[in-house]
């Protein structure tokens, strides 16, 4: 798809989602107050794009789902996933959508994972040979072999977890929604479930919006991420952008032949940490390494060296405590000015 504009999959033009709440002011009397869990949205998903979109508990992700689902009503604005309303068409939109939505799970609870999936089947009309050749697929890709006849009941949270997305792609969906697609899982787990999100987006071209606080999972499948707090969409781009958005610093790690003094003149790096031979030295993370690391080996005796990216938990999160305006990278969807983080 390099070179070609894909269509939007998913669109939101100044989405909101207000809800009414009413508090107790005295002894009989109550107030309403208005809660704006999704504050003028605006964003767009080509279709075949995976979609990291992350946020802390309360700033508006699941709110915003569940409007793409059709669970919700927009308070206001326009919503459209493939073409389609999704609170005015939900079983029209059932039909291009899977969605797995972290601990609570789409498959029969008593029923061994097997005839869960046959009522997916049903349910779907998913035509035999589509069906089979999905089912065997999914089952090679996340190991389900031995699962198929435990009822769901008896399955750890990593073994339902896998049998939940398989059974959201059975019905071979446009878009997939996952929630913390890998909680509960082991590392060798976790590298499958991930390799196989690859697989199917490469494959069938699957649009993939995936929330998750792994934010390895985010690294390791997103070339796109969009950030949200309070409702508003406070950073769009790539994890480069996300980087230099939130004036984040990389780490220059520096092996010397002999241990030594913290390493100091070096214009716009700052040693802040030296242990035996070895040295950190903090730059910021627009800037290029080259300089320094030639400065570095004018002076001292050099042996080896490495770079290291800023952590992402830590950008994330001087994004949500920094106050300043939204950032968006310069190739997202809408050109219009984004609006400042609420305090």
């Amino acid at each position: 798809m390099d070179g070609v504009a894909a269509e939007p999959l998913i669109e939101l033009d100044s989405v909101e989602k207000v809800f009414t709440v009413r508090r107790r002011a005295g002894r009989l009397r109550r107030t309403r107050h208005e809660v704006r869990a999704v504050d003028g949205l605006t964003f767009q998903v080509p279709r075949g794009e995976m979609v990291g979109y992350i946020g802390p508990n309360g700033a508006g992700k699941s709110t915003t789902i569940k409007m793409l689902t059709g669970i919700l009503v927009p308070s206001g604005g326009r919503l459209r996933v493939a073409g389609i309303d999704p609170s005015r068409q939900r079983t029209r939109l059932a039909r291009r959508i899977g969605v797995v939505f972290g601990q609570r799970t789409t498959l029969w609870w008593d029923l061994p994972l097997k005839d869960s999936y046959e009522l997916v089947r049903r349910m779907y009309r998913v035509p035999a040979a589509v069906f089979r050749a999905n089912l065997d697929r999914c089952i090679e890709l996340l190991d389900l072999a031995p699962l198929l006849d435990v009822p769901v009941r008896q399955l750890s949270l990593g073994q339902r977890m896998r049998g939940d997305i398989t059974a959201a792609l059975l019905h071979d969906p446009d878009v997939l929604y996952l929630d913390e697609p890998t909680i509960g899982l082991d590392v060798v787990s976790k590298a499958k479930v991930r390799s196989f999100l690859r697989e199917i987006n490469a494959e069938r071209g699957t649009t993939v919006l995936l929330t998750t606080h792994d934010l390895t999972d985010i690294e390791q499948l997103c070339r796109r991420v969009m950030v949200i707090d309070h409702g508003r969409l406070v950073f769009d781009g790539d994890l480069a952008g996300l980087r230099a958005a939130a004036d984040g610093e990389r780490t220059l790690v520096v092996d010397l032949a002999e241990e030594l003094p913290p390493i100091e003149g070096v214009p716009g790096a700052r040693t802040v940490k030296v242990e035996g031979p070895r040295q950190w030295l903090a730059f910021p993370a627009e800037r290029s390494a080259a300089p320094l690391v030639t400065a570095i080996a004018a002076r001292y005796p050099l042996v080896d060296l490495a770079v290291r990216e800023p952590d992402i938990e830590a950008l994330i999160a001087e994004l949500y405590a920094g106050g300043g305006a939204a950032r968006r990278d310069p190739g997202g969807a809408d050109p219009a000015a984004p609006d400042p983080l609420r305090p």
